[in-house]
C-alpha cells in the first residue's frame, strides 16, 4: 500500500482499529524501518492527547518542521493559521515520511497535514485512528487509503504473551487451560496481552490461576482505562446506544437492535454509524459484534454506577431484577431491563411491581412466569414479551407511549382487538404510537388485528403462527404501513386487496396453503420488494404490472408455479428476480422491448463449468499492460468462479476485488452474495471505469499503463476464470499487443456490436416448456460450455431490450444507457426438486 519504489506520488494511509489493537506500534515499527531514504521524518505521537490544551496544535507543528528540517535554531510557530501557511511552504520540495499518531478530530489532521500536496513528491503520510469518519475524503483533503489493523491470531497472540510473562510461560508448558486462557480472554487484543503478560511475569502457576478467576468477574483496570478513551469522546446518544449493545444486544440482529432502540427515543442509525467508524462495534453478517474486552468494559461501567441495582441505568441479571422488583421502591433509575433465560423460571412479585419504574423505556423478558397478569407503566416504549406467562400484561392507564411490541407465544384468541389497560379490555386505538408489532407463535391466533385505529403502525410481523388464516382487510388501506411480514403460517391463505400506498416490502414466504396473489386495482408506487418465496401461488396477476417502483422479487420453491404474466416485463424497475427451484412446466411469456439502466451485472446459474470463452486462471491476481488505444476499445470485464463443495444448505460468500494502476491500489471492492448450495456457476461483469475509474495515459512514461486485479473470495471456489469483452481489433493493434508484449491476447474476447445489434427480433413464442430440449437435457451428466453460456456482449444502442428465443434456448439481458450489457445463456439447470431454476441479479 505505501509503495515506496515510487517517487512520484504522494500517499496518505490510515491505520485504523479499536483502541489497543496495536496501530501506534505498528506505526513505529515502520517509520524505524523505511524513515531513512527519506528527505526528513516526523513520528507525533499522542496527537488526541497533547492536542488538548490550547497551544497544543502549535506544538505539534513546530515539532513536525524541526524534526524534518532540523534547523541550527528551533523554528517558532505563533498560532495553528500560521503553521498551516508555513508548514506546505517549508515542506513541499521534500520527500518525508510523517506518522500522526492516535488522530481523533478532523481539526488536528486538517493543522497537520491538511493536503497531500504539501509535502513533496514521493512523501508518505501515516494517520493512525480510532474514527474511521477521519479518513474519508473531503473537498479539502485528498483521499486516505485505509488499513484496518485487525486482531492477532492464536498463535501471535501466545507468541506476545510468552514475550512478556517469560519466564514463567516457559515452566507452565503443561497447563494448557493457564496458557490458552489468557489469549481467550485478550481475544487477540496487544494491549491486553502486554498488560496480562507482564502482570503474570515472574509469578507462580496458582497466581496464574487466581489472576485468570479474576478476570472472569472484573476486567483489568489499566486495560479498561485505556479502552474507555474511546468512549469519553462520545455524544450522549452515542453512548447510550453503546452501553445498550455492550450490556444486552451484543450478537442480535442489527435490524432488530435498531427497531427497539429507535423506539427507545434514539438515534440508533447516526449511533451505530459513529460506533463502526469509532472500532467499538462491528457488523457481521447482519449482527451487531464488539470485542469482548469492550464489552466489558462497558457492562462494568454499568455495574460501578451504584452498589444499589435500582440505581443502575440497567438491569440483566435475575438476582438484580427480582431484588428491585421486590421491594418498596421509591424513586427507581432503572431505564431498560433485558431478561432472557434459557429456561422457564417462576418470578414472585407484586401485580403492580413494574409500574413504580416510572423511568423504565426498555423492557425485553423470556422464559419468566408470574402468578398473575402484571401492570406495566405508560412510559414504556419497547416490550418484548417472549415464551412469559401465557397472557399479555396490562398497562397502567393514561397516555401509553409504547412504540414496539414484540409477542413471542402470547395466548392470544380469534382475532387481537384488545390488550388490557388498566384492567379493563381497550381497543388498539389506545396506543396510538404504536409503530412496530411483532407475533410469533401465537398459535391460536386466526386473523391479524384491525389496525384502522393505530395510525403510526410502521412494520407488522407474523412468524410460525400456525392457525393464521386470514389478514385483515386494513392492511390493504393503512397510510404508513412500510413493511409486513408473513412467514410460517402453514393455514394462512386470505390476503385481501393490495391498495396500500406506503408499503415497502411484502413478504409471504413458507405460506403452504397461499395460492393466490391479489388483484392490483392501480399504481402503487411504494412497494420495492415483493417475496412469494415457498408459496402455493399457481400464477401472479396481470396487474403485477402496477408495482412500477418493484426493484426485487422473488418467486423460489414455488412449485405450484404455472406460468408469469407478460405483463412482468413492464416492471421498468426491476434489479433482482429470482425464479429457483419451480417445477419444469413453468412457461416465461414473450419479452417485449424494456428499458433498463447501470453498467453493472451478475448472474447465478446451476452448473459446474465454466462457459468455454472464459479463461481461466490460478492464484489471486491477474494483471496485464495496455496501451491508450486498446483499453479504449475494452467494453467490460467479467469473472466466473464455480461452486463446489459439501455444503448443502445457503449461505453467503464474500468477493473482494482491488484493482490497481501502475502499482497504485483503487481501493477494495466488497460484495457479499447468497450462493445456492453446491454446484453453481457465478459470473461477474462490470465496465473498466467502474474498477480503475479514470486513466490519464497522459502521465504515464512510454503510455502503457500496468492493470491489475486482486481478487479474494472464500475457499467454496472450485473454479476461476476471467475475460475482458472489447470491440474488434485492427490488424495494426494485434501486431503492436504482441510486438510489444503488453498482454496475451487470448484475454480478449472481441465483440462485433453492429452485425449483433444492428437488428433484432422478438420471437412470438418464446415458452421454456418440459417438452424443450432444454428441460429434457441432463444436465448433470452432460455439458456444453459453448451451448450453455454462448457469449457476453455489450451494445451501445440507446434502446434497450430483452430476449428470450425458444429456438435456441437463450437469455439475452440488455440495459439500456450509453453502453448496455448483454448475457447470452441457455445454462438454466435442474435443481433437486427436479425444477428448473434461474436466478437474474440485475442490481446496480
Amino acid at each position: 500500500m505505501l509503495n515506496l519504489e515510487s517517487k512520484d506520488d504522494i500517499l496518505m494511509v490510515g491505520l485504523w482499529g479499536q483502541g489497543g489493537i496495536g496501530k501506534t506500534t505498528l506505526g513505529r515499527a515502520i517509520f524505524n524501518d523505511i524513515s531513512k531514504p527519506f528527505d526528513g521524518s516526523s513520528f507525533l505521537a499522542n496527537v488526541r492527547e497533547k492536542s488538548k490544551d490550547g497551544m497544543g496544535l502549535v506544538t505539534l507543528q513546530e515539532q513536525l518542521l524541526n524534526d524534518i528540517l532540523l534547523p541550527p535554531t528551533r523554528l517558532v510557530v505563533s498560532d495553528v493559521a500560521r503553521g498551516k501557511s508555513l508548514i506546505p511552504l517549508r515542506l513541499r520540495d521534500k520527500r518525508v515520511l510523517v506518522i500522526l499518531d492516535d488522530v481523533e478530530d478532523v481539526e488536528q489532521l486538517c493543522a497537520l497535514a491538511g493536503k497531500a500536496n504539501w509535502f513533496g513528491s514521493g512523501s508518505r503520510i501515516l494517520i493512525t485512528t480510532r474514527d474511521r469518519h477521519l479518513l474519508t475524503p473531503t473537498i479539502d483533503r485528498d483521499r486516505v487509503y485505509v488499513h484496518e489493523v485487525k486482531a492477532l491470531e492464536d498463535g501471535e497472540a501466545r507468541a506476545l504473551l510468552s514475550k512478556h510473562a517469560f519466564p514463567t510461560y516457559k515452566k507452565l508448558e503443561s497447563r494448557t487451560d493457564l496458557l490458552d486462557g489468557f489469549p481467550n480472554h485478550a481475544k487477540g487484543l496487544p494491549l491486553a496481552l502486554e498488560v496480562l503478560g507482564s502482570l503474570l511475569c515472574g509469578t507462580t502457576e496458582d497466581v496464574w490461576e487466581s489472576i485468570l478467576k479474576r478476570l472472569s468477574m472484573t476486567p483489568n483496570e489499566k486495560i479498561n482505562n485505556v479502552l474507555k478513551v474511546s468512549y469519553d469522546g462520545l455524544e450522549k446518544n452515542e453512548r447510550e446506544i453503546f452501553l445498550h449493545v455492550a450490556c444486552f444486544f451484543k450478537g442480535q440482529a442489527r435490524e432488530y437492535t435498531e427497531r427497539v432502540l429507535d423506539g427507545c427515543d434514539l438515534q440508533t442509525a447516526a449511533g451505530f454509524d459513529t460506533l463502526i467508524k469509532r472500532s467499538m462495534i462491528r457488523i457481521e453478517y447482519g449482527n451487531l459484534q464488539m470485542h469482548d474486552l469492550i464489552q466489558s468494559m462497558g457492562m462494568h461501567m454499568v455495574e460501578q454506577e451504584f452498589d444499589d441495582p435500582g440505581r443502575r441505568s440497567r438491569l440483566g441479571l435475575y438476582e438484580d431484577v427480582l431484588e428491585v422488583l421486590s421491594r418498596d421502591m421509591g424513586d427507581c433509575a432503572v431505564t431498560a431491563i433485558v431478561l432472557e433465560l434459557p429456561k422457564p423460571t417462576e418470578m414472585c412479585i407484586r401485580p403492580a411491581a413494574f409500574t413504580k419504574m416510572r423511568k423504565l423505556r426498555l423492557l425485553v423478558v423470556r422464559n419468566i412466569s408470574f402468578q398473575s397478569p402484571v401492570s406495566l407503566p405508560n412510559q414504556l416504549r419497547c416490550l418484548g414479551w417472549a415464551e412469559c406467562s401465557p397472557w399479555i400484561p396490562e398497562f397502567s392507564s393514561g397516555p401509553n407511549k409504547l412504540v414496539v411490541l414484540d409477542i413471542h407465544g402470547g395466548r392470544i384468541e380469534g382475532e387481537p382487538k384488545k390488550i388490557e389497560v388498566s384492567g379493563e379490555p381497550r381497543q388498539f386505538e389506545d396506543f396510538q404510537n404504536l409503530k412496530h408489532i411483532s407475533f410469533h407463535e401465537c398459535k391460536s391466533l386466526v386473523c391479524s388485528p384491525d389496525l384502522f385505529g393505530i395510525p403510526n403502525l410502521e412494520e407488522l410481523e407474523f412468524q410460525h403462527c400456525y392457525n393464521l388464516v386470514e389478514a385483515h382487510e386494513s392492511i390493504a388501506y393503512h397510510d404508513k404501513l412500510r413493511v409486513l411480514k408473513i412467514h410460517e403460517c402453514s393455514e394462512f391463505s386470505i390476503f385481501p386487496m393490495l391498495k396500500s400506498k406506503s408499503l415497502q416490502l411484502l413478504s409471504i414466504a413458507n405460506c403452504e396453503k397461499f395460492e393466490r396473489f391479489p388483484d392490483i386495482p392501480h399504481e402503487l408506487k411504494g412497494l420495492k420488494e415483493l417475496n412469494l418465496e415457498g408459496t402455493a401461488i399457481k400464477e401472479l396477476p396481470p396487474s403485477i404490472e402496477y408495482l412500477v417502483s418493484l426493484q426485487r422479487m422473488s418467486i423460489r420453491r414455488c412449485m405450484n408455479l404455472e406460468s408469469l404474466p407478460s405483463s412482468i416485463y413492464k416492471l421498468q424497475n426491476l434489479e433482482e428476480l429470482k425464479i429457483l427451484y419451480c417445477p419444469r412446466g413453468l412457461t416465461l411469456p414473450a419479452i417485449s422491448s424494456i428499458g433498463l439502466e447501470s453498467p453493472y451485472y451478475n448472474i447465478l446459474i446451476p452448473g459446474v463449468e465454466m462457459p468455454e470463452w472464459v479463461l481461466p486462471f490460478e492464484g489471486d491476481s491477474i494483471s496485464f499492460m495496455a496501451s491508450e488505444d486498446l483499453y479504449r476499445k475494452f467494453l467490460g470485464l467479467t469473472l466466473c468462479f464455480v461452486f463446489c463443495g459439501d455444503y448443502s444448505d445457503e449461505g453467503e460468500a464474500l468477493l473482494e476485488i482491488e484493482p490497481h494502476v501502475n502499482g497504485k491500489s483503487r481501493g477494495t471492492l466488497q460484495k457479499s452474495f447468497l450462493y445456492l448450495y453446491s454446484d453453481h456457476i457465478y459470473l461477474e461483469y462490470t465496465v473498466p471505469f467502474n474498477l480503475f475509474g479514470e486513466v490519464d495515459f497522459g502521465q504515464t512514461e512510454g503510455s502503457y499503463v500496468q492493470f491489475s486485479i486482486r481478487v479474494e473470495i472464500e475457499d467454496i471456489v472450485e473454479k476461476q476464470g476471467f475475460r475482458i469483452i472489447c470491440k474488434p481489433l485492427e490488424d495494426d493493434l494485434k501486431i503492436e499487443i504482441q510486438d510489444k508484449q503488453l498482454m496475451d491476447l487470448a484475454l480478449l474476447k472481441e465483440v462485433d456490436l453492429e452485425s449483433t445489434y444492428s437488428k433484432v427480433e422478438i420471437s412470438e413464442s418464446t415458452d421454456l416448456e418440459a417438452e424443450s430440449s432444454l428441460a429434457h437435457k441432463d444436465y448433470s451428466n452432460e455439458a456444453d460450455p459453448q451451448e450453455d453460456l454462448q457469449d457476453c456482449q455489450m451494445s451501445t444502442e440507446e434502446h434497450s431490450q430483452r430476449v428470450v428465443s425458444k429456438r435456441n434456448q437463450e437469455l439475452i439481458l440488455t440495459r439500456g444507457m450509453r453502453t448496455k450489457t448483454t448475457w447470452t445463456s441457455n445454462s438454466i439447470g435442474r435443481d433437486e426438486y427436479g425444477g428448473v431454476g434461474l436466478q437474474l441479479l440485475l442490481s446496480e
